[in-house]
């Protein structure tokens, strides 16, 4: 494990780094300096996530559309909200803090997550139609020295990138910015309705830098969107997008596609829309039906589900396409190992405490109030999500819940584990009858198209560190880690 004072060294070495490398990327010359800085990035994410910098080099090349969007990132954003994104989100979270999440979860035996979204609040200031927080109001809360308590441990396990969601977590505004300023190592990526975006938050948010935001978005239609969130929703967040703009900040869309909406929110009118008001990334979650009352009749349909699968990588495409980075957090499973949940990589803690292995499941041995993080990460429901995963072979069929509708029911019988539902607790059961339907006419599709691009039927990776099991990549990275503590010395 690498020592506070190599770590200090380490940050402020690459701190020097970044700003050599902003300082030719601002320069006449920019387009010829793009490989140094993508071969620095490259030297830092060999270790741990090769993938990504085969990635960058792919798509940044001289003229081309994601090397265009690189700068207009740089020319329009805050340089201290985009210096501090790449430090705290760049250097602390994925670099540093991948290693040191990865090594801890060796060192443990139970997986440490890079990312954790949690609940400030239940409460929020609309009622949109189907959201559970209109019929529940404000009655849970997590307060400001819990939250502090969680950042803190959890950032000494290597975490440093937190979203925070709810409810509506800028309903605690005050305790939202308290907590990005003694956090001033970790970026913090709100999920927002953006109502409570003003001009004094959005100054406060540039002096800090650490502050990302994702809007909820659900069509270019003022009337479309405003039928769901309540009238005038669709200005608030064209005003917050100006807002957001004018300061400089980083900011973009968070989107649940249905059986209702999912042409709407992927049309060229909505994408333009997101691009015109400086949106950077289009996030798009699969509806999934759980809480009481959710009806399994909204989830896409399988051809919808596909017409997603190819959209989103039209969109994003190093030719044509949006220069906006969308991501269909169920259909890109195969860019970050398949399931991330249950601390692989990220894991939930609602308003109430419970540690939860997903934003969308339900079911928790631990809560943050009755011990220490580590020993959160360490319930039964999260061994049994480590020591049965991958579902499959398969990574357009990533989740325990949805594609593999049978696993969730075994796991939370093997642990033990109670439902953390707010309103009415459901069985694992009833979550499997709701699921099953679709999970056996998406399988033929997403058998078809994951055979298409991976033909043995299972991804064939480029080197060996995406190849070997988290324990074994941990030991690895710790015996880096030592050597290179020790020619530093």
């Amino acid at each position: 494990m690498q020592s506070k004072i190599a770590h200090a060294a380490e940050r402020k070495a690459f701190s020097v780094v970044i700003d050599q490398a902003l300082k030719a990327a601002s320069g006449e010359d920019r387009a010829e300096k793009v490989d140094k800085v993508v071969d620095m990035a490259g030297k830092l994410l060999k270790d741990t996530a090769p993938g990504v910098v085969r990635g960058l080099k792919t798509a940044l090349y001289p003229g081309g559309k994601w090397e265009d969007f690189l700068f207009d990132v740089i020319d329009n954003t805050d340089p201290h909200v985009f210096k501090t994104a790449i430090m705290n989100g760049g250097y602390e979270a994925a670099f540093r803090g991948l290693r040191t999440c990865t090594e801890n979860a060796a060192k443990n035996g139970c997986n440490v997550p890079w990312i954790i979204l949690f609940d400030p609040t239940s409460a929020c200031n609309k009622h949109c139609v189907g959201c559970w927080a209109a019929d529940y109001g404000n009655r849970l809360n997590l307060t400001y020295d819990e939250c502090d308590k969680l950042i803190t441990e959890a950032s000494a396990l290597g975490t440093h990138l937190f979203m925070l969601t709810g409810g509506e977590p800028l309903v605690r505004k005050g305790d939202v910015l308290k907590l990005a300023e003694k956090h001033n190592d970790c970026i913090f990526n709100i999920f927002t309705n953006a109502s409570l975006v003003d001009e004094a938050f959005c100054q406060k948010v540039q002096e800090l830098g650490n502050i990302v935001f994702s809007v909820s978005l659900e069509s270019y239609e003022a009337s479309v969107n405003d039928g769901r969130r309540g009238d005038g929703s669709f200005e608030e967040v064209m005003r917050a997008f100006d807002l957001m703009k004018k300061h400089g900040l980083l900011y973009g869309t968070s989107t649940c596609y249905t059986r209702a909406n999912t042409e709407r929110v992927s049309s060229d009118q909505f994408f333009q829309l997101l691009v015109d008001k400086g949106c950077r990334w289009a996030w798009y979650f699969h509806y999934m039906p759980v809480g009481e009352g959710a009806s399994a009749d909204l989830m896409p349909t399988p051809e919808q589900r596909e017409y997603m699968f190819h959209r989103i990588r039209e969109v994003r495409g190093f030719e044509g396409g949006y220069p906006i980075f969308a991501m269909d957090f169920q259909n890109d499973g195969e860019y970050v190992g398949g399931c991330i949940a249950g601390g692989r990589v990220y894991c939930h803690v609602n308003a109430r405490g419970d540690v939860e292995p997903c934003v969308f499941i339900h079911y928790s041995n631990a809560n943050i109030r009755d011990g220490s993080w580590l020993d959160c990460l360490k319930q039964p429901m999260f061994q049994a999500y480590r020591s049965r995963y991958p579902w499959n072979d398969n990574m357009l069929q990533p989740c325990p819940m949805l594609e593999n509708p049978t696993m969730l029911p075994e796991m939370v019988k093997e642990a033990g584990a109670h439902c953390t539902e707010y309103v009415t607790p459901v069985t694992p059961e009833s979550i499997e009858e709701r699921t099953a339907p679709y999970a056996a006419s998406w399988a033929p599709t997403a058998n078809k198209l994951w055979l298409e691009e991976h033909p043995t039927g299972k991804k064939i990776y480029a080197d060996k560190m995406s190849t070997v099991s988290q324990d074994e990549k941990g030991r690895m990275l710790m015996e880096m880690d030592t050597e290179n503590e020790a020619v530093l010395d």
